[in-house]
C-alpha cells in the first residue's frame, strides 16, 4: 500500500508539474503571438476551462497523497526527506498559485468581454508580464516537488508494505 500511494504521489505531482510547464513552454508563448483582443480573450475562456473537477482532484489532491506517503514512510529518512521537499515545493507552488495567479485571472475576468476593452494592449500586459513570470515559478517549484517525490521513489525502492 505504501508504494502505491508513493507512485500515486510521484503520478500526480508530475502531473501538475507538465500542466504548469505547458503553459509556459507552449500556451503563453502561443498567446505572446496573438492580437491583444484575443490573448485576453483566450485566457479567459482558458481560466474558466481549468476549473473543472480532474484538475482541482489533481491539484488540491497532490500535496493531500504526498503528505499521506510522507506519513506512512515517516521512519524512513532516505524516504521522508524527499517528500518533505516535495511537500514544501509544491506548497511554494499553491501559495504562488493563490497569492499571484488566480487574482491575476480573476482581474482579467472582471475586464468582460474583450470586444468592449478601450486599451487591450494594456490590460494584457498588466495580465500576462506578471502571470506568467510567476507561472515559471510554479513551473520550476512544481518539477522540483516531482523529482524530489521520484527521488523517495527510488530510494523506496519499490518495497511493498
Amino acid at each position: 500500500m505504501h508504494t502505491a500511494v508513493l507512485l500515486l504521489a510521484v503520478l500526480m505531482l508530475g502531473l501538475m508539474a507538465g500542466l504548469f510547464y505547458a503553459y509556459a513552454g507552449s500556451v503563453m508563448p502561443g498567446l505572446d503571438r496573438a492580437a491583444d483582443r484575443s490573448a485576453v480573450d483566450v485566457m479567459q475562456r482558458i481560466n474558466i476551462a481549468i476549473q473543472n473537477p480532474l484538475f482541482l482532484l489533481l491539484f488540491m489532491g497532490s500535496p493531500v497523497v504526498t503528505a499521506i506517503a510522507l506519513f506512512q514512510n515517516a521512519g524512513r529518512a532516505d524516504v521522508a526527506g524527499p517528500l518533505l521537499a516535495a511537500l514544501s515545493l509544491y506548497a511554494v507552488t499553491l501559495v504562488v498559485t493563490f497569492a499571484v495567479n488566480i487574482p491575476l485571472n480573476n482581474r482579467l475576468d472582471r475586464l468582460g468581454d474583450p470586444a468592449a476593452l478601450t486599451d487591450p494592449g494594456a490590460q494584457r500586459a498588466a495580465f500576462f508580464t506578471p502571470w506568467v513570470r510567476w507561472n515559471a515559478v510554479r513551473a520550476v517549484t512544481s518539477a522540483g516537488a516531482f523529482l524530489a517525490a521520484a527521488w523517495a521513489l527510488v530510494e523506496h525502492g519499490g518495497h511493498l508494505g
